[in-house]
């Protein structure tokens, strides 16, 4: 590794470090319900939510009713996304009349996305309607990350709590978790597309094997198509 390699691991690890502090109080505010840009905003929301799903905010869980609650939801999410592959040739907001998926695809895709994997092994717009790619996949990048973010809570409440029998209440833990992984999916593709103009516009100054693979490939056709 190079001196700049360590160089940017030192540097992550800093800013890392330097908001644990401050990204860990501001999380905690949000799962206890206390005073927070997010909890301010989306407050009559979050309590319109609660009263359509009947949902007691004050109502706490034990650990086997938390641990049911997610992998209820896990497995409702998992037949969601998979059925929503299967029907789509029958569903609206497919205006390509792409078919369905295979059951293969459409279950190694379920799993993947309700685990937070996002593991793709297709191409998207050229497998999956509109209605497809926003009720499956983009609904799981948001919830199961928020899911996953609350099972932690439930964690750190049973290590900090010691002699409680309740863990807090899963549905109030993920709806309060889904803002806050939604910011994390919006900075995450924003990076990645800022990544990706910049390759487009800087080519890396010292070539990796695929880009001379690729600088071999452009001129040998320029040189047939010159012949």
């Amino acid at each position: 590794m190079t001196a700049n390699g360590y160089l940017q691991l030192a540097f992550y690890l800093v800013v890392l470090i330097a908001l644990a502090k401050p990204l860990g109080t501001y999380m905690a505010a949000i799962y206890e319900g206390k005073p927070a840009i997010v909890n301010q905003l989306g407050a009559p929301l979050e309590r319109l939510i609660y009263r359509v799903c009947g949902v007691k905010e004050s109502e706490e869980m034990s650990w086997t009713r938390y641990a049911l609650a997610s992998l209820w939801f896990t497995l409702f999410g998992l037949l969601a996304v998979y059925g929503l592959q299967r029907l789509q040739a029958l569903l609206p907001l497919n205006p390509a009349g792409m078919g369905a998926v295979s059951p293969d695809s459409s279950f190694n895709t379920a799993v993947s996305f309700v685990t937070n994997t996002n593991w793709q092994g297709y191409g998207g717009e050229s497998t999956m309607s509109y209605l497809t790619q926003m009720l499956a996949l983009t609904v799981q990048n948001f919830v199961s990350a928020a899911l996953g973010m609350a099972v932690l809570i439930a964690l750190i409440r049973g290590f900090a709590r010691q002699s409680s029998q309740t863990l807090g209440n899963f549905w109030v833990d993920l709806t309060r978790g889904t803002p806050s992984s939604c910011c994390r999916c919006a900075s995450s593709s924003r990076s990645s597309s800022s990544a990706r103009a910049c390759r487009r516009r800087f080519p890396p100054t010292r070539p990796c094997r695929s880009w001379s693979r690729w600088n071999t490939t452009t001129r040998n056709s320029t040189r047939r198509a010159n012949r």
